[in-house]
Protein backbone atom coordinates (compact mmCIF):
# COMPACT_ATOMS: atom_id res chain seq x y z
CA UNK A 1 0.00 0.00 0.00
CA UNK A 2 2.99 2.52 0.43
CA UNK A 3 4.19 1.94 -3.12
CA UNK A 4 0.57 2.27 -3.78
CA UNK A 5 0.67 5.82 -2.54
CA UNK A 6 4.07 6.81 -3.36
CA UNK A 7 3.36 5.66 -7.45
CA UNK A 8 -0.09 8.27 -7.04
CA UNK A 9 0.94 11.30 -5.60
CA UNK A 10 3.99 11.43 -8.23
CA UNK A 11 1.00 10.07 -10.92
CA UNK A 12 -2.38 11.36 -9.49
CA UNK A 13 -3.62 10.75 -13.03
CA UNK A 14 -3.16 7.32 -13.67
CA UNK A 15 -5.91 4.40 -12.67
CA UNK A 16 -6.21 1.18 -11.51
CA UNK A 17 -4.85 -0.15 -15.20
CA UNK A 18 -1.45 1.66 -15.08
CA UNK A 19 -1.64 1.09 -11.23
CA UNK A 20 -1.56 -2.70 -12.25
CA UNK A 21 1.06 -2.87 -14.65
CA UNK A 22 3.56 -0.46 -12.68
CA UNK A 23 3.27 -2.88 -9.87
CA UNK A 24 3.81 -5.96 -12.28
CA UNK A 25 6.19 -4.56 -14.77
CA UNK A 26 8.58 -2.23 -12.71
CA UNK A 27 8.01 -3.27 -9.26
CA UNK A 28 7.58 -7.70 -9.93
CA UNK A 29 4.71 -7.91 -7.61
CA UNK A 30 1.76 -10.90 -8.67
CA UNK A 31 -1.27 -8.37 -8.93
CA UNK A 32 -4.60 -8.33 -10.38
CA UNK A 33 -7.01 -5.26 -10.77
CA UNK A 34 -9.25 -6.24 -8.71
CA UNK A 35 -6.84 -6.41 -5.74
CA UNK A 36 -5.60 -2.81 -6.77
CA UNK A 37 -9.06 -1.65 -7.11
CA UNK A 38 -9.66 -2.65 -3.87
CA UNK A 39 -7.01 -1.12 -2.14
CA UNK A 40 -7.49 2.19 -3.69
CA UNK A 41 -10.82 1.80 -2.40
CA UNK A 42 -9.47 1.26 0.89
CA UNK A 43 -6.96 4.14 1.30
CA UNK A 44 -9.77 6.60 -0.49
CA UNK A 45 -7.66 7.11 -3.56
CA UNK A 46 -9.30 8.42 -6.61
CA UNK A 47 -8.18 9.22 -9.97
CA UNK A 48 -7.56 12.69 -11.16
CA UNK A 49 -9.56 13.36 -14.36
CA UNK A 50 -12.05 16.09 -16.02
CA UNK A 51 -15.64 15.28 -15.34
CA UNK A 52 -18.55 16.23 -17.15
CA UNK A 53 -20.17 19.20 -15.92
CA UNK A 54 -23.76 18.91 -17.01
CA UNK A 55 -25.56 21.34 -14.23
CA UNK A 56 -23.86 24.53 -15.22
CA UNK A 57 -25.98 27.05 -16.87
CA UNK A 58 -24.74 28.61 -19.95
CA UNK A 59 -25.06 32.53 -20.09
CA UNK A 60 -27.68 33.69 -23.00
CA UNK A 61 -29.32 30.04 -23.48
CA UNK A 62 -33.10 30.25 -23.22
CA UNK A 63 -34.83 28.12 -19.87
CA UNK A 64 -37.65 26.49 -21.47
CA UNK A 65 -40.82 26.78 -19.18
CA UNK A 66 -42.56 23.42 -17.97
CA UNK A 67 -46.15 23.71 -19.49
CA UNK A 68 -47.63 20.82 -17.70
CA UNK A 69 -47.12 21.80 -14.00
CA UNK A 70 -50.42 22.69 -12.96
CA UNK A 71 -52.31 20.28 -15.81
CA UNK A 72 -53.73 17.08 -14.41
CA UNK A 73 -53.46 14.12 -16.29
CA UNK A 74 -56.41 11.71 -16.20
CA UNK A 75 -56.38 9.26 -19.12
CA UNK A 76 -53.89 7.68 -21.84
CA UNK A 77 -52.77 10.07 -24.69
CA UNK A 78 -53.85 13.11 -23.27
CA UNK A 79 -50.63 15.08 -23.60
CA UNK A 80 -48.70 14.87 -26.68
CA UNK A 81 -46.52 17.09 -28.73
CA UNK A 82 -48.02 18.60 -31.61
CA UNK A 83 -45.27 20.76 -32.91
CA UNK A 84 -41.95 19.26 -33.74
Amino acid sequence: MKIIDEYFMEYPCFGVDRMTYYLRLDKGFKVNKKRIRRLCHLMGIHTIYSKRKTTINQKGRHIYPYILRNMKIERPNQVWQTDI
